[in-house]
């Protein structure tokens, strides 16, 4: 998994890959940005740094090569439960031999109502449809084993995961010379509206679930003692409080 991981690295060096990875890096700067916390997690493309924009102060990069704080296997994290409020995963589940194992530890490590953000190829696609070339299933990306979106959300709902926001991109055929790229530019508006579910990519955010649980909020209405001390309260519930200040007068 490690080596072609390194060799997607390379791939989106090039016009085709490059393409790609700026809509997928669009996707993770709105994703991560609001999602708060203490401690992050980036598992894959280490050399790429897709937490740029979140406001976690503790992220980690997690794998078994390039510049990783953490060297680990996703499937068997040396992480306590219940511990990592963000996931990062990009294009992990595709190049591993068990996806479903990866999720399961996603699911053990993040906190209740933690996150995970996932991108992946899109079997459903241009890019998808060239895995049917006998020459392109040796290299990368084609490679890899290709999950389709409704797929991927069956295995999240099975886990307890709601998913909140998702997008498609990369509508344009996998042309490996920019030029070509270019002369398409306007399939990405119009796959936007007219097909899109044949995107190139995939990246869905999703939210982990604890049934049974309640989310506990302030109780204001006991903050205020029988007395009718409007001074000590200051603003809480300011009308309120007032009008009982009144009817002791």
């Amino acid at each position: 998994m490690s080596l072609t991981t390194d060799h997607l690295v390379s791939w989106f060096d090039t016009p085709l890959g490059h393409y790609l990875l700026e809509r997928e890096r669009e996707y993770f700067d709105r994703a991560v940005v609001d999602v708060f916390g203490y401690n992050a997690l980036q598992c894959g493309l280490a050399q790429i740094d897709l937490l740029r924009t979140s406001r976690i102060p503790s992220r980690w990069r997690v794998g078994s090569t390039g510049p990783v704080a953490l060297k680990a296997d996703y499937r068997d994290l040396p992480i306590a439960a219940n511990s990592i409020d963000l996931i990062v995963l990009p294009h992990v589940l595709e190049f591993s031999d068990d996806p479903h194992q990866i999720l399961r530890e996603v699911v053990r490590v993040l906190v209740p109502e933690g996150q995970v953000v996932i991108s992946g190829f899109n079997p459903w696609s241009l890019l998808g449809l060239k895995r049917w070339w006998p020459s392109a299933r040796r290299e990368v990306p084609w490679s890899g084993r290709f999950i389709n979106l409704p797929r991927l959300k069956d295995w999240l709902s099975l886990l307890s995961f709601d998913i909140v926001s998702g997008r498609m991109h990369g509508y344009r055929p996998p042309f490996s010379q920019d030029p070509w790229l270019r002369r398409f530019n306007f399939m990405d508006a119009a796959g936007d509206r007219w097909w899109p579910f044949a995107g190139g990519v995939y990246c869905v955010q999703a939210v982990k679930r604890v049934r049974g649980m309640r989310v506990l909020t302030p109780n204001w209405g006991s903050a205020i003692p029988a007395g009718g001390n409007v001074v000590a309260l200051r603003r809480v519930r300011g009308r309120a409080v007032a009008r009982q200040f009144k009817e002791k007068r």
